[in-house]
């Protein structure tokens, strides 16, 4: 994934991260496994940037202020060691080390460092993406972290751990009845309600894994423009000409 991709994140786990998507630094060396962190990551609504190299890595720490850092031990130029000792010194940015390194010294290097959870290559991707949603609620206050589930964008209440949805219309409340795909996509532009997303960008984070073609996106957002529209709520999700979609089109 591009590392112009990702606009200026958070300022760490304290940040707001309940509006907006989650910014990820994948710092890794090797391509193919950072694209397939950046897709599973993208899947469950977090933003990433690449970093190919420890040098790379401390710039786009520094530029960016992610919310946490995927960071594999063998890096070329500045080593995984030597990235996390620099980024303890700059606060408390939550760490993951991702190496072939197995043996116990390597990992209670990297915890007395400073890292905040170790996992040995190779990996699954969708454990990685479970341990890194685990390490940023233990980072959040416990206000955050109890709030953080849930996501109040006008006119929804959108309950991430249930897959529920609910409009507030009129003073009253209204569970909406959605596919998960469809729950998917509304969460996903909620997330960012001023962000035009592209097709293939919501193909890849809402859709489920065989659904390859971008034009069963416009499929998926016209059934849910639909359900929407019979309890009076027009133009959510809106259509962007040429470019995708946005969450609202009066943003």
């Amino acid at each position: 994934m591009s590392e112009n991709s990702a606009a200026p994140g958070n300022a760490g786990p304290t940040g707001n991260i309940q509006g907006e998507n989650v910014l990820v630094l994948i710092a890794e060396d090797a391509p193919e496994i950072a694209d397939i962190l950046a897709a599973y990551l993208a899947r469950s609504g977090m933003r990433s940037v690449h970093a190919a190299d420890g040098a790379r890595a401390l710039e786009l720490h520094l530029a960016l202020k992610p919310d946490l850092v995927l960071l594999d031990i063998q890096m070329p130029q500045v080593n995984g060691w030597q990235v996390l000792s620099q980024i303890r010194q700059r606060g408390n940015t939550p760490v993951i080390l991702l190496t072939a390194l197995d043996q116990d010294v390597d990992k209670l290097t990297g915890l007395r460092i400073g890292a905040d959870d170790y996992v040995v290559k190779p990996f699954n991707p969708a454990e990685v993406v479970a341990r890194v949603q685990a390490v940023l609620r233990r980072s959040l206050p416990r206000e955050q972290r109890d709030e953080r589930r849930i996501l109040r964008v006008a006119p929804f209440i959108i309950d991430f751990d249930h897959h529920e949805a609910v409009a507030e219309i009129d003073g009253r409340s209204h569970t909406l009845v959605l596919t998960l795909t469809e729950f998917r996509l509304l969460a996903q532009l909620a997330r960012a309600p001023r962000r035009v997303f592209s097709r293939a960008e919501l193909l890849e984070a809402c859709l489920p894994e065989g659904d390859t073609l971008e034009r069963t996106v416009d499929s998926h957002v016209s059934k849910l423009r639909k359900k929407l529209e019979d309890l009076g709520i027009a133009g959510v999700p809106a259509s962007i000409r040429g470019v995708g979609y946005r969450f609202n089109q009066g943003l």
